[in-house]
């Protein structure tokens, strides 16, 4: 397959026009085709013309699944086409309008995230280079880590965890946003062979969001499943020997559950009791215990 944008004959993005049109209407014959590509590019034009730069946006990312979904599309071609995309938001004429143009981008990657994963993380990664707000790059961010889970291309984006507390610092963003992005860091750690640690780590940071206060009071709730979780790692690790858990409101509220409230009762007593009353819990609850792996 021939490059696709050719930069010096043609300004890139009326290039990726061009090209994306003439691949639409390939089989339509020349005397259906040649008209539309011309259409297509007189379009581009006036909206380059009036800096209508969402507009482009729309009409550029149109025919992108044709190269996303396109078996013989060679990844440098298509990595080409949409990186010329991703520059509309430095030529959007406001933060709002750039941040618009990237939830297009965003959109149209998170489609079919099975296909190429790689190559839509690493395009989104330059988008989050591009973009000029700062609430702009947490959306993207969230964004490839939801496209790495749903394309199982973890490896993609475990490398940047380390990273997450000076992003969070970098981006500013609050509580819930926190707390929306730890989570979705544990759902990709969870399964991610040999990063229980991590995985335990951003469980804690995940919990750490909830205060207890009145804000809290209608999202606490589902925080149920991953405090459980956590006193599970936290129990069956052999090199974990201290914890706040207990002093976390989102833990706190599993003693008052029915579901959970053994699993609370087992925390006290490994932070808590001694080795008789383990003893005791266990032989009371051994299903519950196998059934987490911690029958010992």
């Amino acid at each position: 397959m021939a490059t696709i944008v050719n930069t010096t004959e043609e300004e890139p993005t009326l290039a990726v026009v061009r090209s994306t049109a003439q691949l639409a209407w390939a089989d339509a014959g020349a005397e259906v085709a040649d008209p539309e590509v011309a259409r297509l590019c007189a379009e581009a034009q006036q909206h380059a013309l009036a800096g209508r730069w969402l507009d482009m946006a729309s009409l550029m990312l149109a025919n992108a699944d044709l190269l996303l979904l396109a078996p013989t599309a060679p990844d440098k071609d298509l990595e080409c086409v949409l990186t010329v995309i991703c520059n509309l938001v430095t030529k959007a004429g406001s933060e709002d309008e750039a941040l618009e143009i990237a939830r297009l981008i965003c959109a149209k990657l998170a489609h079919q995230p099975g296909d190429k994963p790689t190559l839509r993380i690493k395009v989104l990664f330059s988008l989050y280079n591009l973009l000029p707000s700062l609430s702009g790059k947490a959306l993207v961010y969230r964004k490839a880590l939801e496209l790495a889970a749903a394309g199982k291309a973890a490896d993609c984006v475990v490398p940047t965890f380390k990273n997450i507390d000076a992003f969070v610092a970098y981006w500013g963003i609050g509580k819930p946003e926190q707390r929306d992005l730890f989570l979705a860091v544990t759902r990709i750690l969870k399964d991610h062979k040999g990063m229980t640690k991590e995985y335990f780590k951003f469980l804690n940071k995940y919990l750490a969001t909830f205060d207890g206060s009145a804000d809290d009071a209608d999202a606490i709730g589902a925080a149920k499943e991953e405090a459980a979780a956590a006193i599970i790692e936290f129990v069956k690790s052999s090199d974990l020997y201290q914890c706040d858990l207990l002093d976390m409101p989102a833990v706190a509220q599993l003693e008052k559950d029915e579901k959970y409230q053994p699993v609370y009762e087992l925390l006290k007593i490994f932070l808590t009791q001694r080795l008789d009353s383990y003893l005791a819990f266990q032989t009371a609850n051994s299903s519950l215990l196998q059934g987490y792996g911690m029958f010992w």
